[in-house]
């Protein structure tokens, strides 16, 4: 980032940020931060046209119609992802948090029916509306904390036409928060009480008319499934991604969380943007994991939430060189968590990651998770113009601060995003 880039020498910009302190992830070391201390950004179509330090800034491209923003020596930030989120559920388990605190295990109060089962009632007890209000509220408190990408799954319909309003709240929230939604099929997630006699059944209910009606509807952008003994086996989860992967999408999985189930493994013979928790993988898992260019999510409010032992290999995956992401998880059951600044806290303290490390995870190496590496995590030329002012002198205050919310500004595709009140939003332009 030291060096002058610009799409076009002739190009005005659209929109200029002036008197910023830039942080981004070094472009030639994707394990490092680097800071222009006195920074300028320009914007054109809501991309980022030229970033560099003042000193360097071409002055005659800013003309009369140039919108001119001044940072006021904010640090600016990309905007921060939240790829692993299940915002869309009804009612709340304060009930089951209760009784972990008292000594009950998530696997004993999931077999005893409450769980993931319980939230599945919930949310169909709601109506669709209600269900969009909730959503929304809950996306618009991460936007409010610098997130301008979050990733939300389904999972707690478990029947088709469940699923398929799930997905259709999850569309329409799309279109309702300035942030940009990634949409999962969680297919997988739990098996229902019905199909107990005869898992084969549900499994070819998601394979064969759930996951293709929705990819015929234009409703996701990947798929998802859960591996572990409580929920699904290896073999379940490679039929559910062969059949994702012949419909063209990516996929994902929740893999070795309770025990070593082999899902890491699973994740690399399908290329799987991640795999999740990871709490119990092994070594061959992570090697795996490395081959194929599969990142891990770390998710460190359910680790918290659940009272886990077992804490994911960190230093194994910095041996292997498998990128590492944080994200909430949020969810009422194991992780009712929706502040990524918590979750980067989380991940330093309980998990031993640096604070450069949390910045990335949140960024550059999250963009990973999402598929949308060419678009976003990063802060340079060609990139979507994501970016979040930030009332810090250091990205590694970030994960430090509990209870606060430092962010002084954010940016959606080179809009400034302004809050009034407590769920209304606008754009004081249309750049991009």
């Amino acid at each position: 980032m030291s060096q002058i880039r610009a799409i076009s020498q002739n190009l005005s910009f659209e929109s200029v940020w002036i008197n910023a302190k830039i942080a981004t992830s070094k472009l030639d070391d994707p394990h490092s931060v680097d800071i222009i201390q006195d920074g300028a950004v320009g914007v054109n179509n809501g991309r980022i046209s030229w970033i560099g330090p003042t000193r360097n800034f071409p002055k005659q491209k800013v003309v009369s119609d140039t919108k001119v923003h001044d940072c006021m020596g904010s640090l600016v930030t990309p905007g921060l992802i939240d790829c692993h989120t299940h915002l869309v559920f009804g009612g709340n388990r304060s009930q089951e948090f209760e009784l972990r605190l008292k000594g009950e295990t998530y696997e004993q109060i999931a077999r005893s029916g409450g769980g993931i089962a319980s939230t599945v009632d919930a949310t169909k007890e709601l109506s669709s509306e209600g269900l969009e209000k909730l959503v929304y509220t809950r996306a618009l408190g991460l936007v409010r904390e610098g997130v301008t990408t979050i990733e939300i799954k389904t999972g707690y319909g478990l029947d088709f036409d469940q699923e398929i309003r799930l997905l259709e709240v999850i569309n329409r929230i799309s279109e309702a928060v300035p942030a940009r939604i990634v949409r999962t099929l969680l297919g997988l997630h739990a098996l229902p009480s019905e199909y107990m006699e005869d898992r084969e059944q549900f499994v070819n209910m998601v394979c064969e008319e759930l996951l293709p009606s929705a990819v015929a509807r234009g409703l996701i952008d990947m798929a998802d499934a859960f591996c572990e003994s409580i929920a699904f086996t290896p073999e379940e989860c490679s039929r559910f991604f062969k059949k994702a992967k012949n419909l063209g999408l990516p996929v994902r999985i929740h893999a070795d969380q309770l025990s070593d189930s082999g899902g890491a493994a699973l994740a690399a013979e399908f290329s799987a943007l991640s795999a999740d928790h990871l709490e119990y993988v092994s070594e061959e898992g992570v090697k795996a994991m490395a081959r194929s260019g599969t990142v891990a999510v770390l998710l460190p409010g359910a680790f918290y939430y659940l009272k886990e032992k077992q804490m994911p290999p960190v230093d194994t995956f910095r041996k292997y060189g498998v990128p590492l992401v944080l994200a909430t998880d949020a969810n009422p059951g194991s992780s009712p968590m929706f502040s990524i600044l918590s979750a980067m806290n989380m991940g330093c303290v309980l998990f031993g990651l640096t604070p450069e490390e949390a910045f990335i995870a949140v960024t550059r190496n999250a963009a990973f998770a999402v598929g949308l590496q060419d678009d976003v995590g990063t802060l340079e030329v060609g990139k979507i113009a994501d970016m979040v002012l930030w009332d810090l002198e250091h990205p590694r205050e970030l994960p430090y601060w509990i209870g606060v919310n430092p962010c002084r500004e954010v940016i959606i595709r080179g809009n400034r995003i302004i809050f009034s009140g407590t769920d209304q939003w606008s754009c004081d332009s249309l750049d991009g």
